[in-house]
């Protein structure tokens, strides 16, 4: 392989105007010219050659794209929340505790009224539910948390970061329902009232 330096421009002017010059003046210089050209021509052209290129590194494969799956919506119906509210009412006096203006009261009479609506709300609950708690663990005591956790049962707060598993105090076990026992509805029954009206005769 030839290495040297391939001459300037300028270079390739002067040797071009001196063999032209030179085969004007020489027959045999002509000629031996003729014959170079000849065999170049004839000759297939070769790409230079170079240094192998090294292989280029493999590109990392890309990280698989988790897709979540999409969420279907479905409608609640609205009998069972009033049928609880009107529970709630009948035994408690649930919204009219909540719909009274507490501000003529004193603290002493509403913490009376409290313990009224405490006592009716728990009578329905233990009634018409039964309600566990979602960590059996008490409350105030270390847990940890592995991949693959249940997102819906368990809320994380304070600084999330990373990825599971997490470790942290369990600040409250949480409530599950395992079981409603709401009384059955007769097809006419208007749910949307949560207490009827009285009126005294």
């Amino acid at each position: 392989m030839n290495t040297q330096a391939q001459p300037s421009f300028a270079s390739r002017i002067s040797i071009a105007l001196s063999a032209l010059f030179r085969a004007l003046s020489d027959a045999d210089y002509a000629a031996r010219l003729r014959d170079i050209d000849l065999v170049a021509a004839a000759a297939p052209v070769s790409a230079p050659v170079s240094a192998p290129l090294a292989a280029p590194a493999p590109a990392p494969a890309p990280a698989p794209v988790t897709v979540p799956a999409p969420v279907t919506l479905r409608v609640a119906t609205p009998d069972a929340a009033l049928q609880l509210l009107a529970l709630f009412q009948r035994e408690a006096r649930l919204i009219d505790f909540t719909q009274e203006n507490l501000s003529a009261y004193s603290d002493a009479d509403i913490g009376a009224a409290a313990r009224v609506v405490h006592e009716g709300c728990s009578k329905v609950l233990r009634e018409h539910f039964t309600i566990d708690a979602v960590r059996s663990e008490a409350e105030g005591s270390r847990v940890v948390l592995e991949a693959g956790f249940d997102a819906s049962a368990v809320r994380l707060t304070g600084n999330v970061v990373g990825s599971a598993p997490f470790r942290g105090t369990l600040s409250h076990r949480g409530w599950r329902a395992s079981e409603v026992r709401l009384p059955k509805l007769a097809e006419a029954h208007d749910a949307s009232i949560l207490a009827a009206a009285e009126v005294e005769l």
